[in-house]
């Protein structure tokens, strides 16, 4: 977010073509991103704690500009079109934050959150969002035990400007990444390939130790840490930053489509096989820790917040086919990249 100025063309187009998005039903590949009348990219990080917004509607003329918080370090984002806002998980203050009308700010404004609540977590990090349900991954250490793996889900219930706790979860399993799925929520198992789900997770409403309704390894992933799930195509993406002390290039994520009846085929405690999933990987993609992930249907299009490579950059990937070593069709720098969120228009 520092130092990216707005309506600067700062995409490196690693490509030599003009950047180029298929879509859902079309093998075009000159197709750009004009389906949507608009489509942005939200990014937090952990370098300042500022917001990057990216306007991708057209490809080949991508702008930024940056809004300056008063955190210092940030993870977990999100857009509410409604109130025009962005929502951020501060590591720094240990709390949500948003704020509000921010489309028409221009680039370096400074902004104080109007949206905000009480300061309840140790070390935040994804934010997934069910209507007005807010959900907070910390994956801090619960009994002082690092034997035992554990962490915390905090469910706020967000009313106007402003968020009250609701729930507090603890579960037995290191968090980290975390979607909705209608009102199932799915997370990473934190330092393992595993992932999880909490059926009907929104109508627990007491603080309790919960585990997950059913656990399953994703083959060919090493340590998982970002997912994302989208429901219209039916399609989980999820990042593996493998050894998490290598940030420069062993990284990769995994495209499972169909995944509904996948994940379901697959028994507790089962793999899921490599066969089922599309995965990139290698020198060449840039991906060293890759953190969060963020998809777009439309395009067919996975946003990465890598924390590692190059000190941290955001990056695009399209057109996947049969996937493997690929270059990025986008290459933003971005310091300590933790998050990222698409919405469309």
């Amino acid at each position: 977010m520092k130092q990216l100025n707005s309506n600067r063309f700062l995409a490196t187009l690693v490509l030599t073509s003009i950047l180029a998005f298929s879509c859902s039903n079309d093998d075009d590949n000159n197709m750009e991103m004009e389906s949507a009348s608009s489509t942005t990219v939200y990014a937090s990080n952990n370098s300042d704690g500022n917001i990057t917004i990216y306007d991708v509607t057209n490809s080949a003329n991508i702008t930024t500009k940056t809004l300056i918080t008063t955190s210092t370090a940030a993870d977990g984002i999100y857009f509410d079109n409604d109130s025009d806002a962005v929502i951020q998980a501060s590591r720094s203050g240990l709390g949500l934050e948003g704020f509000s009308n921010i489309s028409n700010l221009l680039d370096n404004a400074t902004i104080n959150a109007d949206i905000d609540g009480t300061m309840d977590m140790t070390s935040p990090r994804e934010l997934a969002v069910n209507g007005n349900t807010y959900v907070v991954a910390d994956n801090a250490d619960v009994d002082g035990d690092a034997t035992t793996p554990d962490g915390k889900l905090f469910i706020y219930t967000r009313n106007g400007n402003s968020f009250t706790l609701r729930t507090t979860i603890t579960t037995d399993f290191k968090l980290w990444g975390i979607t909705f799925k209608n009102n199932d929520l799915y997370a990473v198992v934190d330092a393992t390939n595993e992932l999880a789900v909490f059926t009907n997770f929104t109508a627990n409403t007491s603080n309790e130790t919960l585990s997950a309704s059913k656990r399953i390894a994703i083959e060919g992933i090493v340590r998982t840490h970002g997912l994302t799930y989208d429901s219209a195509s039916d399609v989980m993406v999820m990042t593996d930053i493998a050894d998490a002390t290598n940030g420069q290039d062993d990284g990769a994520f995994h495209i499972i489509e169909d995944f509904t009846s996948k994940f379901n085929d697959t028994a507790n405690g089962a793999t899921l096989s490599a066969s089922q999933q599309t995965r990139v990987s290698g020198t060449a993609t840039l991906l060293g820790n890759p953190v969060d992930v963020a998809y777009d249907a439309t395009t067919q299009t996975v946003f990465i917040a890598e924390a590692g490579n190059g000190g941290g950059r955001i990056l695009a990937f399209n057109n996947i086919g049969s996937g493997g070593n690929m270059t990025p069709t986008v290459n933003n720098s971005l310091a300590s990249a933790s998050s990222v969120f698409i919405y469309k228009n």
